[in-house]
């Protein structure tokens, strides 16, 4: 049986509309600007997932599935919604001048795309109810609350596997449902700190510093929506649901990836900060030009032969301080200060013109504003426009990754909070008018 059948055996069709025909804006030059696929089916199509996070390893995981083509429910507390609505600026000013608040926070509105909101409280007996009917309709669970914090509202594993044997229940924390930290709240920073990342992170002779994007919760909810679908696929075999436990700390670790296994095949003790530095490669550092910095990467002899040509010292090559990498490991400052002080002479652009086509590994080093106006950057299509409800048109980074039989991207804007609450609780739970407006009087749903 192929993958592919298996998908199709688990996934069911979805009582939510999703509006393919948003109005989306092209930026000049992207390619594969539309969220419709060639043969109408996105590969998660049909999956319908009941999205119960904050924040961002969480959200970031439900969205990476909502781009693939999954109808993602977000639950929301009805009246702030998701933390991250209150975290700016900036924020995506509204285009009604008299609605109350700032906008849209950038932050939420990074990751979660490609879904709709439900504004619910699960303090009310008729709020569990609900989340109950939802996921006896759902195929997936997405949580991040502490171990153990939803089962006083029977939102709990052994209880909702009970209500649909099939569901897949993952379950984010920050040090996962066992284990002596288990009900230590984690966030992204914490864990970089304890698990070695900022350890190895800085300027060589610095300070620790944490990575500048929170990278362990992204890395998180990665692992998490990568191992949703391989859940899918397993019950497409069994017919079972099952719980998939993942935490920032266990992400963490695993991404140590090469630096965990030096450390455990050598038993020494690692080497510390490097910078932008390699420890075992030289030259392979960014250095300073007359208005920024470029990076080079001499991996190999014959890469710092074309690296001394293109600087204009091809006499180094024949240096005996550094004709081999080892050599010019053994004489790092030295060949570091040469090539910078001879860097600082030009300006990027320049550097940049001068080993165009060379064959030689380098890159200037971007911030944010000029990396989302790259040429390459918008070549590729990654960053996109689209009609937000409350704010009208915003530019987002799209998803990156390009398949042959299907496109994804943003078929729908980050919803406003509570946006989608009447079409979820009649499409999919047939709530009729009256019964919607009652659970909104009492404070139910927003």
């Amino acid at each position: 049986m192929t993958v592919a059948l298996r998908f199709q055996l688990v996934a069911r069709r979805s009582g939510l509309s999703w509006g393919s025909n948003a109005l989306r804006r092209t930026v000049p030059g992207r390619s594969y600007s539309s969220a419709a696929s060639v043969d109408g089916s996105l590969p998660l199509a049909g999956i319908r997932v009941l999205d119960m996070t904050r924040v961002l390893a969480g959200p970031y995981c439900t969205q990476i599935l909502g781009d693939l083509g999954a109808d993602v429910i977000k639950v929301e507390h009805p009246v702030r919604g998701d933390d991250t609505r209150a975290w700016g600026p900036p924020y995506a000013k509204y285009e009604d001048a008299s609605r109350k608040g700032p906008g849209e926070s950038a932050y939420y509105l990074a990751v979660n795309r490609n879904k709709k909101s439900l504004g619910l409280s699960f303090q009310h007996k008729s709020g569990v109810e609900i989340l109950h009917k939802l996921a006896k309709e759902c195929d997936v669970l997405v949580e991040n609350y502490l171990p153990g914090g939803l089962k006083k509202y029977g939102m709990d594993y052994e209880t909702l596997r009970e209500i649909n044997p099939k569901l897949i229940y993952a379950s984010i924390t920050g040090y996962g449902q066992t284990g002596p930290y288990s009900n230590r709240a984690g966030y992204d920073v914490m864990v970089e700190a304890e698990m070695g990342l900022m350890h190895i992170t800085g300027a060589r002779d610095g300070a620790p510093v944490k990575v500048g994007v929170a990278v362990t919760d992204l890395t998180t909810g990665l692992y998490t929506s990568n191992a949703i679908m391989a859940a899918l696929i397993a019950r497409g075999r069994t017919g079972r649901g099952q719980h998939i436990d993942a935490c920032l700390s266990d992400c963490q670790v695993a991404t140590l990836s090469n630096l965990a296994s030096s450390a455990l095949i050598s038993g020494q003790k690692d080497s510390g900060r490097w910078g932008t530095a390699h420890p075992s490669i030289v030259p392979y550092r960014s250095y300073k030009t007359s208005d920024g910095d470029i990076l080079f990467g001499g991996g190999n002899d014959r890469l710092f032969g074309v690296l001394c040509d293109r600087l204009g010292f091809p006499e180094w090559k024949t240096d005996a301080r550094f004709v081999t990498n080892s050599d010019r490991v053994q004489h790092r400052a030295e060949i570091d200060g040469m090539i910078e002080s001879t860097t600082m002479q030009k300006t990027t652009q320049e550097w940049l013109d001068i080993f165009e086509g060379s064959g030689m590994p380098y890159a200037a080093v971007n911030d944010i504003q000029g990396t989302l106006n790259h040429k390459h950057v918008l070549a590729r299509g990654m960053v996109t426009e689209v009609d937000h409800p409350a704010c009208g048109p915003i530019k987002m980074v799209n998803t990156p990754i390009k398949y042959s039989e299907a496109i994804p991207g943003v078929r729908t804007p980050p919803p406003t909070l509570g946006q989608h609450t009447d079409e979820i609780l009649s499409s999919v739970l047939d709530y009729g008018e009256a019964d919607i407006a009652r659970l909104k009087d009492e404070g139910v749903v927003s």
